[in-house]
């Protein structure tokens, strides 16, 4: 027979169950190990360097993206700017040295000269990422010129940045934004960076691209999330923060998780309201549904 102590303990075994079993799950739900950036141009082109890098750190940031304006600073923009780095405690995680045609060999000393030119101040940003578009298609290429000429480019890209260490991440543009552009979807992009079979060359997987240009954003992950090499986040439509329009980023994040992206989640949007607070809600937002 129970007597009414061992009856008691029981009783406080069970309550505490369900408790445990809470507690045990918020343990064992790992941290997002994701990085969070802005990219730069997206904020008031009134706004200085620093007061930019202020905005975003006090959003609870940890990295921003540039593009090539670091080339035309002055060594005094040079010494003010990284001091203000350092200051918000902020690293530099992609740059954009330019847009030449990957489709056309003919540019290839353009681009040549674009990578070489950005290369030393990308080291001095301790940035390891340039964002490259394939940019405009060429009259008269067959769909399959058009893609051995952008892997023959991107072999050539990964080639001339092998010494520094530096990736290219190529970044599909749909057509509403540029009629002319080569390489319009995902799809696409990945099977050219298959082509390349070079750990220099990745994808940028604009959500925002891709869902004005073709949909099915989730499933287009699985399979490919070795080749994303970065993310950027805004609405359709109108390129706002999540939220304000169509898409489900609750649903994104959450397949980015199980897929154990763990790379630079980029907030490339334009806010309808306060930076600050719109910048912090979609951080907050993100890590909330990736550990979801």
């Amino acid at each position: 027979m129970m007597n009414r102590r061992h009856f008691h303990k029981l009783s406080l075994s069970a309550a505490a169950m369900p408790f445990l079993g809470g507690l045990e799950a918020a343990v064992a739900a790992p941290a997002p190990s994701n990085t969070f950036s802005v990219m730069l141009w997206t904020l008031d082109n009134k706004l200085s360097f620093e007061q930019k890098l202020e905005l975003v750190a006090s959003a609870g940031y940890s990295s921003v993206e540039v593009g090539n304006e670091y080339e035309k600073w002055t060594p005094e923009e040079w010494k003010t700017n990284l001091a203000a780095l350092k200051k918000y405690k902020l690293g530099v995680d992609s740059a954009v040295p330019g847009r030449n045609s990957l489709a056309d060999q003919s540019k290839r000393t353009f681009l040549h000269d674009d990578l070489v030119k950005a290369i030393p101040g990308a080291k001095e940003l301790g940035c390891k990422q340039f964002i490259y578009t394939a940019f405009k298609r060429v009259p008269g290429q067959t769909p399959e010129q058009q893609r051995a000429a952008i892997v023959d480019t991107l072999k050539y890209a990964a080639d001339v940045l092998e010494k520094d260490q530096i990736e290219i991440v190529l970044e599909p543009i749909d057509l509403l934004e540029h009629k002319e552009e080569a390489v319009v979807s995902v799809s696409e992009a990945f099977a050219i960076c298959r082509e390349v079979n070079s750990p220099r060359i990745k994808v940028l997987y604009d959500f925002y691209h891709e869902q004005r240009q073709a949909g099915n954003l989730i499933e287009k992950l699985d399979g490919n999330i070795d080749l994303v090499g970065l993310v950027h986040v805004a609405d359709v439509p109108g390129r706002h923060e999540p939220g304000t329009g169509e898409m489900n980023y609750t649903n994104i994040y959450r397949k980015l998780a199980e897929l154990k992206y763990n790379r630079v989640i980029c907030m490339e949007f334009r806010a309808t309201g306060d930076w600050v607070k719109t910048l912090k809600t979609a951080r907050e937002e993100a890590i909330a549904a990736l550990k979801s």
